[in-house]
């Protein structure tokens, strides 16, 4: 198989302030714009926010959402205090496990998003 890039299509209710969650907070950049959703660039690929999702006032459950997104970051605490600085809220700034350390935060809809640095 040849695929040319990874994609990840994420469907929200509360459209207008997760597009400015990612475009804004995180900073990601926007490739596409059309009337019901906004592509942003990732290293090799693309994340899609499309309408049409079902939003929670705090973080998913697993049943609710089974996919994490997890960026991953050559400084974990430099990059949680300059997204904090953006007004990004961790529910836990650093979790240490054998095979690294992860920091865990969500978008306006609830989705869970981690940043990952390997030890």
């Amino acid at each position: 198989m040849n695929f040319q890039e990874f994609g990840f299509i994420l469907f929200v209710e509360n459209y207008d302030e997760c597009v400015s969650f990612y475009r804004d907070q995180l900073q990601l950049e926007v490739r596409t714009v059309k009337d019901s959703l906004v592509i942003f660039n990732l290293p090799q690929g693309y994340l899609m926010v499309e309408q049409g999702g079902v939003s929670a006032n705090q973080e998913k459950t697993r049943e609710q959402n089974p996919a994490v997104i997890r960026f991953n970051v050559d400084n974990l605490k430099e990059t949680v205090l300059q997204l904090e600085g953006k007004g990004v809220p961790f529910s836990n700034r650093e979790l240490s496990f054998d095979w690294g350390t992860i920091a865990v935060f969500h978008d306006p809809d609830g989705h869970r998003l981690e940043l990952f640095e390997v030890h």
